[in-house]
């Protein structure tokens, strides 16, 4: 059973050399294996942040509290630990990298996490089998990662990460924004693939309900001025669908 746990977490953006502002103000969460908790606020609420911070983006320092996986401050590894360690995240506008084959990437994202390198054949018929899953066309295999391809595309090759490396928990960072239906079914359909095939847990950042009508969430948590302001089940995103976020904005003010 894997527990991960955010622990009082403060952080602050850097603007500048001389310039930060506080985001997080005392964040407190903790997800089980086979979990899914999605995090629903407004914009500027500090969502995104709180997926970067876990991650180690170089931009947010953290001032307080702790995130442990299993035990062990995931703060104090590298960036490229924390992905050994089981920590993965879906960012919200995955980069472009030109000359680099999605193939090569994604077979050495693999090789990196698991710690040897698979048989070339058997990656090759695990990879073309995930991306069929997805409806990934074969041939964005031998493509830049990210290079040219749209929005969806660009969603989908997340989830194509996810399938392949297997992580403990999963930060998904508006996995939802900027897909049309059948993209929003498909990205679905992967994310709950993965939380079967190895009781992943799962923070599920977003705005909107849609894709909780695909991904069915355990616990739904509001995020406001940088903190989780209530926690519910499911039905609380129901209310948020049509009451909004406003009272949770006063509250904050």
């Amino acid at each position: 059973m894997t527990k991960f746990e955010i622990r009082g977490l403060r952080a602050d953006v850097l603007i500048s050399e001389d310039e930060r502002q506080e985001i997080l103000k005392g964040v407190d969460l903790t997800i089980n294996s086979g979990e899914t908790h999605a995090i629903m606020g407004p914009n500027g609420s500090g969502k995104s942040t709180l997926a970067y911070a876990i991650a180690g983006h170089p931009r947010y320092e953290i001032t307080e509290g702790e995130v442990l996986l299993d035990g062990e401050n995931v703060l104090d590894m590298e960036v490229d630990e924390r992905a050994r360690a089981g920590v993965f995240l879906a960012m919200q506008y995955p980069v472009e990298v030109p000359g680099v084959s999605m193939s090569n990437f994604l077979r050495s994202s693999v090789t990196s996490v698991r710690g040897e390198a698979p048989k070339l054949r058997q990656f090759s018929k695990e990879l073309q089998g995930a991306m069929k899953n997805l409806s990934i066309d074969a041939a964005f295999a031998a493509r830049g990662v990210n290079e040219g391809f749209s929005g969806g595309e660009k969603k989908r090759h997340e989830i194509l990460q996810l399938e392949l490396l297997k992580p403990k928990v999963a930060v998904l960072d508006e996995t939802d924004s900027g897909l049309d239906v059948d993209a929003l079914k498909i990205v679905s359909e992967g994310i709950n693939r993965a939380q079967a095939d190895s009781d992943l847990g799962v923070m599920l950042i977003t705005h909107y309900t849609r894709i909780l009508n695909y991904v069915k969430p355990d616990f739904v948590h509001v995020f406001s001025e940088g903190r989780i302001a209530e926690s519910g089940g499911p039905e609380l995103a129901d209310v948020l669908e049509s009451e909004g976020y406003e009272r949770f904005a006063k509250a904050g003010a």
